[in-house]
């Protein structure tokens, strides 16, 4: 199959308004920089975010935006003027405690604003339509906005709304199984399972659903498959 230049900031302007007149739909891959465990890159959810979007600009149409990385995530302020956010203080980090890497955190509010000048700009730019998703805190402010933003712009939005949740199954834990897997078959060599010395067993810090160890490079382009079929609908609508 040929492989198409999808991705934004790589396209001269005579195949980006090829690409737009084809398909009007952009694609918004949204990370952060977070612990994900030992056993994977700390931006993860961008790695995967991104590939799978790739995929379907590939076979369905339109085009990828470079990923966000700033992403919102829960926030404790401790007495000393320091602060937790998002895995330092989940219940799978005993005791909790800052862990190593997790960056460019923002608020609900913040966000949300750069979302929405996102969606204006695009619109400006010429799309119909926008997908977003990936960081899980940022899929959910994502998700509750598009009805908002839809009446705003006139665009039409899609993510992991609470419809596509019955059938998806693409990043549902956190640095687990399913996450781990994803990433072993769209970024394999950023991968280390080795780092679990004792197998299933080998205690873990930060990581929520079933052990990682346990994950598969073949069960992940299961779960990729499985995404794509889900999103085809969704994405193969005419726009223009």
């Amino acid at each position: 199959m040929e492989q198409y230049n999808v991705k934004y900031a790589e396209l001269r302007p005579e195949a980006f308004r090829q690409r737009l007149k084809e398909n009007p739909l952009a694609y918004l891959p949204l990370g952060t920089l977070e612990w994900h465990g030992e056993h994977l890159p700390l931006g993860a959810d961008a790695i995967q975010s991104e590939a799978l979007m790739i995929a379907c600009a590939e076979q369905f149409g339109g085009i990828v935006l470079p990923p966000l990385f700033l992403g919102p995530d829960r926030r404790m302020d401790m007495e000393d003027g320091s602060y937790l956010i998002g895995m330092d203080y989940a219940k799978s980090t005993n005791p909790n405690k800052q862990l190593t890497g997790s960056c460019y955190w923002v608020s609900d509010g913040f966000f949300k604003e750069l979302l929405k000048n996102i969606v204006d700009q695009l619109k400006r730019a010429g799309f119909r339509a926008v997908y977003a998703d990936g960081h899980g805190p940022s899929r959910r402010i994502w998700t509750e906005m598009i009805p908002a933003w839809e009446e705003q712009f006139g665009l039409k939005l899609f993510g992991v709304t609470d419809s596509v949740k019955k059938e998806w199954s693409y990043m549902t834990d956190h640095a687990a199984k399913n996450e781990t897997s994803i990433s072993m078959h769209v970024a394999g060599s950023l991968v280390d399972l080795s780092v679990f010395k004792e197998g299933d067993q080998s205690v873990l810090t930060g990581v929520n659903g079933e052990h990682p160890f346990n994950g598969s490079a073949a069960y992940g382009a299961e779960i990729f498959k499985a995404a794509m079929k889900t999103l085809e609908p969704l994405l193969t609508q005419d726009f223009n």
